[in-house]
């Protein structure tokens, strides 16, 4: 690894019993937002999976800043997960709880802070996502926007490195989308934090990606990688100028 890198992927398989991609290689760079991206039911949020400990590869191997996620000494996972936080694309806040006693979660598994130290930390994770006000509310209260940013400010409580978001973009009309693409830049201006995303969404991949990979599921491999504006401009196969122009697959 590279001192900027942040994240490695080698020669991984990733599925369950059987690989839904096979041989990926690829490297996070510190300080990038960085895209996978591919059709559906290519093995975007599968290789998320992998990425981030919930599922080991079948062949191959992850490492987070050096640390082996999957299969390393579980004093070395653990170093691991404890550098990033993560999104999913539901959101999975917890609709009993308030916005507050959400983004706390992490602070009283992870911490030994008191409990008004906590509370402040987790006002000023709300406060960075513009949710200020809205620390008293539930979940069922938010609008699908509001409940995408309350769980950056989750992901964001312990102050990761890294953060990983599933589909951030699902479900949201286009300014809403636009404004959480500009969350996210601005978390990684401000923050420094590298963010790694699935989607699919061509304006946010645009409007956020600094690199991206391109998963296929016909051929169960990594079909391409570089910026959204190279992949677009000179597609390597015909696969990525479907996508990128938008057409419709051949029948």
């Amino acid at each position: 690894m590279t001192e900027d890198t942040v994240i490695e992927v080698e020669n991984v398989d990733a599925g369950y019993e059987t690989p839904v991609i096979e041989n990926v290689s690829f490297t996070v760079r510190k300080g990038e937002v960085f895209v996978i991206l591919g059709g559906s039911g290519c093995g975007k949020s599968t290789l998320l999976k992998h990425m981030i400990g919930l599922n080991p590869p079948l062949k191959g191997v992850i490492r987070i800043m050096g640390d082996r996620i999957a299969d390393g000494p579980q004093a070395e996972r653990e170093r691991a997960m404890r550098r990033f936080g993560v999104t999913y694309q539901s959101g999975a806040l917890f609709g009993s709880m308030t916005l507050l006693e959400n983004v706390c979660l992490p602070l009283e598994s992870f911490t030994d802070l008191p409990r008004e130290a906590r509370h402040l930390v987790a006002e000023m994770k709300l406060e960075l996502v513009g949710l200020k006000d809205y620390a008293s509310y539930f979940p069922a209260d938010l609008s699908g926007g509001m409940k995408k940013r309350a769980a950056i400010a989750r992901a964001m409580a312990l102050d990761p490195a890294i953060l990983f978001l599933d589909e951030p973009s699902a479900g949201l009309d286009p300014v809403t989308s636009a404004g959480l693409d500009r969350l996210i830049l601005r978390l990684r201006d401000t923050q420094g934090v590298t963010v790694v995303m699935v989607t699919h969404e061509l304006a946010s991949i645009f409007a956020v990606a600094d690199r991206c990979i391109m998963l296929d599921k016909q051929t169960k491999s990594l079909i391409a990688e570089g910026t959204p504006a190279a992949l677009r401009d000179r597609p390597p196969n015909a696969t990525v100028r479907t996508f990128f122009n938008r057409e419709a697959e051949p029948t």
